[in-house]
């Protein structure tokens, strides 16, 4: 890859603190105040805030339906997706289901290579005699026209659950549930996957509950599930998400997650007081992920479904062995995209403002990964493509903030109808494929239309920080207040401060991490600091200089003790 460049630090504004409540931690106050939290009723994540589940478009409907099938006793089929948010969701409801007593229900999850994405003709045809009576599609299917048209076909009704955003139509479903339909008027446009199945389940179990005139084990109950893929998939979070992972982080931390949740942390080394937004997404989220990414989604599911710990920790066990291969494949697949990136800023003298690489050698699963540390690196949209069948490539796309990468493909599609295949996705990822003749004149579409969108100054690397601490605020009680004033995550991001250090001692630790001990001012207490991954850096901090460090500040958790670290995000050496 290119040379690291020195990236530019901008403080968020920290206007409207005072609107907050006194009682709150000072630094927590200005936290809220940069993220947009005007009042102390938005602080309010009583999961009694949750937006009301009538009021999400299109569920009494989807309801009914489904309430329709469980009275007949039908077979019902979940259709899920390959990754953490598909996994989640697809466990959700089985799991409820058979909680309503209805255990004539099973899964299924696309072969990545044989069938494709979602619902599709090819899984439909697979079916064989095994046919369902009611199929749900959980995080897809709002763009399956053809495999709900296959399954229509054959007489069987299809219940789409979806947070994707549309095409220019929608599938012939029985019923759809999408809080991102056009037009829709739910409180929320931020539900990942799961979001949408807990709200489907909700629903279900209400009008059983109304039918039957007793109550039944309440969805709520599976918010461990919901909290993991709505964190896995990056999805904002706004009011509505935070009460929904908060309930879950509780949950979790509570020891009263499902065992397969349990098992994937014990395999992590994470102990429950230390479950957060962070652990979830980085550390128990890719060992489900794997599974989709390279192997079978289907071992994930089986993890979040069983209720034995013996086989939840034997999954678990398998999941983790499968993210030791994801790494290792991934480690030599960034090493091929790195080379790529310099052979192109070679060749051009200039990096294009959107890349599309290719290797005949990536595997699809992976390339999603491969997108994201590029992107993290040259700060502008980034795709990359991996083999498919019959001359086909599969791509991953992701963005920076600012930029709309599914309308970005939108656009390309509308003024070259022959060039991408198919194509879907959010704000910040989307998949799609195109014909390996067309992938050069794809990537000059894509440069061209990210060109048009993204101003020079932005490809920079911004680092958006809540700017200074001091010393003082340097704290185990900071820390600990910052922890508990989540969920932080994506839209609502984690606090990150900057400060200008002086150096007291460095060393190197597990080979690849420098361990700093720092000093903000004269004559205050030093603090230690921990860099991942920056032992390599062709400027080591040395004892006596003076940094710039951009960091979080964590409560380490160590031997039962609790004390005050500084976590790097960006390390710059001063002249």
């Amino acid at each position: 890859m290119l040379p690291a460049a020195r990236r530019e630090i901008r403080r968020r504004a920290m206007a409207g603190a005072a609107t907050l409540p006194g009682h709150l931690h000072p630094v927590l106050r200005r936290l809220y105040a940069a993220r947009g939290v005007g009042d102390a009723d938005e602080l309010d994540l009583d999961l009694r805030r949750l937006l009301p589940v009538s009021t999400l478009d299109g569920i009494e409907a989807a309801a009914g339906v489904v309430c329709d099938h469980l009275r007949r006793g039908s077979r019902l089929l979940v259709v899920g997706d390959f990754d953490a948010d598909g996994a989640t969701s697809t466990a959700l409801v089985l799991r409820q289901l058979q909680r309503l007593g209805h255990a004539n229900a099973a899964f299924r999850v696309p072969d990545r290579l044989r069938h494709g994405y979602g619902l599709t003709p090819e899984l439909v045809a697979d079916f064989g005699e095994e046919r369902p009576d009611l199929l749900i599609t959980v995080d897809n299917g709002v763009a399956a026209h053809a495999g709900i048209g296959a399954a229509r076909s054959l007489g069987i009704p299809v219940l789409v659950t979806d947070h994707h955003l549309p095409g220019a139509g929608l599938p012939a479903a029985a019923a759809i549930v999408n809080p991102n339909l056009p037009g829709a008027g739910f409180g929320s446009h931020a539900l990942a996957g799961v979001g949408v199945a807990f709200y489907l389940m909700a629903a279900v179990t209400r009008a059983l509950e109304n039918e039957r005139g007793v109550r039944l084990p309440p969805v709520a109950d599976l918010l461990d599930l919901v909290a993991l893929g709505t964190i896995a998939d990056l999805v904002p979070l706004d009011r509505n998400n935070r009460i929904l992972v908060r309930e879950g982080l509780r949950r979790i931390r509570a020891g009263r997650a499902c065992p397969g949740l349990l098992a994937l942390a014990g395999v992590a080394g994470i102990g429950m007081a230390d479950i957060s937004t962070r652990t979830l997404g980085f550390q128990i989220a890719p060992r489900l992920n794997a599974a989709g990414r390279i192997d079978d989604m289907a071992v994930g599911i089986r993890c979040l479904l069983v209720d034995d710990t013996q086989a939840a920790a034997a999954l678990a066990a398998e999941l983790d062995t499968i993210n030791r291969e994801r790494r290792e494949l991934e480690a030599r697949m960034q090493q091929e995209a790195s080379a790529a990136v310099r052979k192109l800023h070679l060749q051009e003298g200039a990096l294009p403002a959107g890349l599309a690489l290719y290797d005949a050698g990536w595997h699809p699963g992976i390339v999603g990964l491969i997108a994201t540390r590029v992107r993290e690196r040259v700060h502008r949209p980034v795709v990359a493509f991996a083999p498919a069948a019959d001359g086909e490539l599969r791509g991953s796309a992701r963005s920076v903030d600012g930029l709309h990468i599914r309308d970005a493909l939108e656009a390309i599609a509308v003024r070259e109808p022959d060039l991408i295949g198919r194509f879907g996705g959010h704000a910040m990822a989307a998949g799609l494929s195109l014909r390996r003749d067309r992938l050069a004149r794809f990537a000059t579409a894509f440069a061209a239309e990210i060109g048009g969108l993204l101003a020079p100054e932005r490809m920079r690397g911004v680092i958006e920080t809540d700017g200074a601490l001091e010393p003082a605020e340097m704290s185990l009680e900071t820390a600990l207040a910052i922890e508990s004033g989540g969920p932080w995550g994506q839209g609502f991001p984690e606090p990150l401060f900057d400060n200008e250090f002086e150096v007291l001692e460095a060393r190197v630790v597990g080979e690849r991490h420098l361990k700093l001990l720092l000093r903000a001012a004269p004559a205050t207490r030093p603090i230690e600091a921990i860099a991942f991954g920056q032992a390599e850096r062709s400027r080591r901090p040395q004892p006596g200089a003076r940094i710039v460090l951009c960091y979080r500040l964590q409560a380490s958790r160590w031997g039962g003790n609790a004390r005050a670290e500084l976590s790097s995000e960006y390390l710059e050496v001063l002249d």
